[in-house]
């Protein structure tokens, strides 16, 4: 089971990340409670070995200003988060990065991972970065295919049968890893991959 962490801001949020055996780590660069700067952004992306994918999360500003953000942390994917069309793939299409598109489930959503040109898709919920749960048993009628990531209101506790449901390649938190919004709780890192991979 593919695991990323999403939201981390410090040294120490990646060490243990990278210690508990992410196979992903998310740096939100566009504003959020979870929000570091590109400078910020570059020196965590420096601390992460490289069998771990570092990953840019941006949402509301364009693919040139995204990709611009992603070459300048030096990150080896970009996610391009909300309701970015085809064309803003297209734009970053040859870059030094893969492309993450990560998207709410709606009854028009095209879940084939790759439609976009992209890597990795990730389905999340209506409220990215809310923590708010969402209805995961709509996947069955629109279950995605090839490397898709299920999102939103995922936690240590409930993670394992989340997947058992909605039978994801991957899964991804922020919020469920959190003491407090935007303050990553170590322990809480540790045991949501243990539960993700037991």
């Amino acid at each position: 089971m593919f695991v990323k962490l999403c939201g981390l801001r410090s040294e120490s949020d990646v060490a243990v990340a990278v210690e508990a055996g992410a196979d992903a780590v998310g740096f939100v660069l566009t504003t959020s409670p979870r929000q570091v700067d590109v400078d910020l952004a570059r020196r965590l992306v420096a601390e992460v070995p490289e069998h771990v994918l570092t990953v840019a999360v941006v949402r509301g500003i364009t693919a040139a200003e995204a990709g611009e953000m992603a070459l300048k942390t030096g990150v080896a994917a970009l996610q391009l988060h909300g309701d970015y069309p085809k064309e803003a793939f297209d734009e970053l299409a040859g870059q030094p990065f893969q492309l993450v598109r990560a998207t709410a489930l709606g009854p028009d959503t095209d879940v084939r991972t790759g439609a976009f040109g992209e890597e990795l898709l990730l389905i999340d919920s209506p409220v990215a970065g809310s923590g708010e749960q969402w209805d995961i048993t709509r996947l069955e009628d629109n279950r995605p295919t090839g490397k898709w990531v299920l999102a939103g209101g995922l936690a240590p506790d409930t993670v394992a049968g989340a997947i058992s449901v909605a039978a994801p390649w991957g899964v991804d938190v922020s919020s469920g890893i959190e003491s407090s919004r935007g303050v990553k709780d170590h322990g809480r890192m540790r045991e949501f991959v243990a539960a993700a991979r037991g």
